[in-house]
């Protein structure tokens, strides 16, 4: 078997382009919110629970694994990129849209944060979701648009896990 078999599948283009516009979409967000906003002169409210603020994240998603040093950032860069190169190879497997558009937005999502750690050392997190009542204040974790795509990518496996027409069914 040779790479090519292992790489390319009937719907990897198809995943492929998900994956772009995944990756596109993100940095256009980010781009606009640091270089023409200024986002971390100028944060936004837009809501009593939400706001756009700028956080820099040198760890995983929900803030884990920080790692503010340039070794702990090219770590996690070949972490990612190793985890995209086995999406790319599920992908070549992926058996219809619905999976290949899973997984695309997921490789989309990676390669949008990698893209921010190699440009800016951290990946820009801005969504900020937070509730407060009398005396109490849940604030969620900072987040941005390649964190929602990769969870949506994953929803999206689980219910095909789950829903799909090889899903295991019990008797």
């Amino acid at each position: 078997m040779n790479l090519k078999q292992y790489l390319f599948g009937p719907l990897t283009l198809f995943g492929l382009a998900v994956a772009v516009a995944a990756a596109l979409v993100d940095q256009g967000s980010k781009l606009y919110l640091l270089f023409v906003h200024d986002l971390e002169a100028n944060p936004v409210r837009l809501a009593p629970f939400l706001d756009f603020v700028l956080t820099r994240n040198y760890g995983i998603s929900y803030g884990l694994l920080q790692m503010p040093g340039e070794a702990g950032q090219w770590l996690l860069v070949g972490f990612k990129a190793a985890a995209v190169a086995l999406l790319w190879a599920w992908l070549a497997k992926a058996e219809n849209r619905f999976t290949a558009l899973a997984l695309g937005l997921i490789i989309g999502g990676a390669a949008g944060n990698t893209v921010d750690r190699l440009l800016h050392g951290w990946v820009v997190d801005f969504v900020f979701f937070h509730v407060s009542g009398a005396g109490w204040r849940f604030n969620w974790y900072v987040f941005n648009l390649a964190d929602v795509v990769i969870v949506a990518g994953v929803v999206g496996l689980l219910y095909e896990s789950i829903f799909g027409d090889h899903a295991v069914k019990a008797p």
